[in-house]
């Protein structure tokens, strides 16, 4: 509220801190121009720190994952070259004893299994390898090598010499050389090029002759190219990296790149460009892994460096991985300025409209205020009784007096129509009411008929296409007892089985016919032997049976009869048995059996049909008796399980199915004696 002291006190104060308006100016815009642009400022110094710690934890992955290859290939040369020690074809070779044969036979495995070099190091100092003979005893002294000699293999990241190289081949001497190129941030150095060599040391203890000794193998990784590409691929697949960053990988001796993907210009990698004095630093001379950013060849990645560790303990190399900076820090800085820009912009916007609202405003609104409280409590003849004014304030509470006259009015009316209204839904509720149950009544008649209309085409089309060649095939029958009079005797059965089949098929046709137009069709009901209706579906069977290769089993316990439709009844068995044999395509077990059980106070007969099938899945076992639902795709209708239990209900019966996946399934179908 204003104060509204004296005019002495009024004096006292200066006029712009009595004044509501500023007041409300200072309120408004002080969060606006003081707490949001530091609490945003706080936000975006622990986003920003935040978002370079996620970028460090994703080149150390990247370094973890680097450092797992790498120490795949170690293992995997170790198992290549213990296994090729431990194999028959190795211990024939050197039972020979020619030194031609083991030279061979030791070049092509160097070749087959992948080794830049591979030798046989006997313990008196002689060796026998794939490109040298070595019969000094410096490669004796290797670490790698006198690990063997004693019996146990080992395999470890080591240094060459030139030399050293130069002994086993020249070719891999040529291959470990690489010119230096001055590198900017580097140490400075004399030297102009790197001769050494890393390699992976491999070796496995062997024994010739009953004396112990070792079979050495190495892979030598100055320019191994594929090394280094597989590493990268596998650290930063496609799309792993931010639009216009690249990837990068590299192995060092000591500080010298000898495999790097990494490019001094476009199609030229940076193979002997050396590592900044800090990273040196930090990992050769320190033994810490770098994860910061670092200036690499031309241009800021963010880095992760390791040092690699030879058979002696010793730092002689270092694995990078890395990413470029610049596309993270222009995504950065481009966030940055959007998010400064937004809030400059809504400063911009606000405190225009702050200084336009703000204004001598607590006093009417407190009226205001008051007034509606007072019409929500029931009083709606209170009024703000402001005096008119040209202000906004001043119009909105001559609109507020003159609405609260108007709500007034219309309370007195709606209260009248509300009278009037009860009345009429009255009236209507009921006249609705009914409406409604003859709608209903309706919309069944509309749904049946619709129904029964569906079913009666269908019908009709199935009668026609059964019945026509029915009856053709009825009538070559005849033709053919009529030209085989002679013969008669001898295809009876057959014939007769023919004429059964032709009467079956006309009777589910007449019952498809029944079920459409139930009034136009009748049928007999006779008392049926269980066990006789099993004989007759497997004949009709038999040759599915055959063909899938499927055993069967019965179990016949039933004594009572069924009152049913012969026919019905076989549909019903030989659709639960086709479907068990579908489901055992590869064969299997088909067990039938009937007995007697007494359901609900009621005898009855009992048949299963269980096969050792693959199963019904548990979210469709629900629906498989839904009409046009099938498990077959395309090779069923969908009808057969849902036209057998319409035929089992019909004679007030009960079907059940009990599956499990991988095991089989099992239907029970219970009849009563009637």
């Amino acid at each position: 509220m204003t104060d509204t002291g004296t005019p002495d006190t009024i004096r006292r104060h200066p006029a712009w801190m009595s004044s509501v308006r500023v007041r409300l100016l200072v309120i408004a815009i002080l969060p606006m121009l003081v707490v949001l642009p530091l609490l945003l400022g706080v936000t975006i110094a622990r986003w920003s720190s935040k978002f370079d710690e996620l970028l460090i934890a994703k080149v150390n992955g990247e370094l973890t994952i680097a450092h797992q290859y790498l120490q795949s290939i170690l293992a995997t040369s170790s198992e290549r070259i213990q296994a090729l020690g431990n194999s028959v074809a190795f211990e024939r070779t050197l039972a020979s004893g020619d030194p031609d044969a083991i030279s061979g036979f030791i070049d092509r495995q160097r070749t087959k299994l992948g080794f830049d070099f591979l030798y046989l190091k006997r313990d008196a100092g002689s060796a026998a390898g794939s490109t040298v003979n070595l019969d000094e005893h410096h490669f004796s002294e290797w670490p790698v090598v006198t690990s063997a000699l004693s019996g146990k293999a080992r395999t470890e990241i080591d240094l060459f010499t030139s030399a050293e190289l130069e002994r086993l081949s020249p070719i891999l001497a040529s291959q470990a050389r690489i010119s230096l190129v001055p590198t900017q941030a580097a140490v400075p150095t004399e030297r102009t090029v790197e001769t050494r060599g890393m390699v992976v040391h491999s070796s496995a203890p062997v024994s010739v002759n009953g004396a112990p000794a070792a079979l050495v193998g190495g892979i030598l990784l100055n320019r191994n190219l594929e090394f280094i590409d597989t590493i990268n691929d596998l650290v930063y697949p496609e799309a792993s990296l931010t639009a216009g960053s690249i990837g990068t990988a590299t192995l060092f001796l000591e500080d010298v790149r000898i495999s790097t993907n990494v490019r001094l210009f476009e199609n030229v990698r940076a193979l002997g460009t050396r590592v900044s004095a800090i990273v040196r630093a930090t990992v050769l001379d320190q033994g810490q892994i770098w994860l910061d950013r670092a200036f690499v060849v031309n241009d800021w990645y963010i880095s992760a460096y390791e040092p690699v560790i030879d058979s002696y303990g010793q730092r002689i190399g270092m694995l990078y991985v890395g990413f470029l900076d610049t596309p993270y820090r222009e995504a950065k800085a481009r966030t940055l300025y959007s998010i400064i820009g937004a809030l400059l912009l809504v400063v911009a916007l606000s405190v225009p409209i702050f200084l336009r609202w703000a204004g001598a405003i607590f006093r009417p609104l407190e009226r205001m205020l008051s007034t509606i409280s007072k019409v929500e409590e029931g009083d709606l003849g209170a009024r703000t009784g402001l005096p008119p004014s040209d202000d906004e304030i001043g119009r909105v509470a001559s609109h507020l007096d003159h609405l609260l006259g108007q709500i007034q009015e219309r309370d007195r009316k709606l209260r009248r129509l509300a009278d009037e209204l009860n009345d009429r839904v009255k009236e209507r509720t009921s006249e609705l009411y009914e409406a409604n149950k003859r709608l209903e009544a309706t919309t069944k008649q509309l749904v049946v008929s619709e129904k029964l209309a569906a079913i009666g085409e269908i019908t009709a089309g199935i009668a026609h296409e059964i019945n026509n060649p029915m009856a053709v095939i009825q009538g070559n029958l005849d033709v053919i007892r009529e030209q085989t009079l002679s013969d008669a005797d001898r295809i009876k059965t057959e014939l007769s089985l023919i004429d059964e089949q032709i009467h079956s098929v006309t009777i589910l046709v007449n019952k498809l016919l029944q079920f459409a137009r139930p009034d136009e069709f009748s049928d007999s009901i006779e008392r049926q032997n269980p066990v006789q209706a099993l004989d007759d579906c497997l004949v009709l069977v038999q040759h599915l049976l055959q063909k899938s290769k499927i055993t069967v089993a019965r179990g016949i316990e039933a004594s009572g009869t069924i009152l049913i439709n012969r026919t019905e009844l076989q549909q019903v068995l030989i659709n639960l048995i086709v479907n068990a044999i579908h489901a055992m395509p590869d064969g299997g077990t088909l067990t039938l059996r009937t007995y007697d059980r007494s359901q609900d106070g009621s005898d009855g007969v009992v048949f299963e049909v269980s096969d050792t099938g693959k199963g019904i899945p548990d979210n469709v076992l629900d629906k498989i008796f839904d009409p046009f639902f099938s498990t077959k795709e395309r090779e069923g209708t969908g009808l057969g399980l849902s036209i057998t239990k319409t035929i089992v209900n019909r004679y007030g019966g009960t079907i059940s199915v009990e599956s499990s996946l991988g095991k089989g399934s099992r239907f029970s179908v219970w009849i009563p004696v009637g």
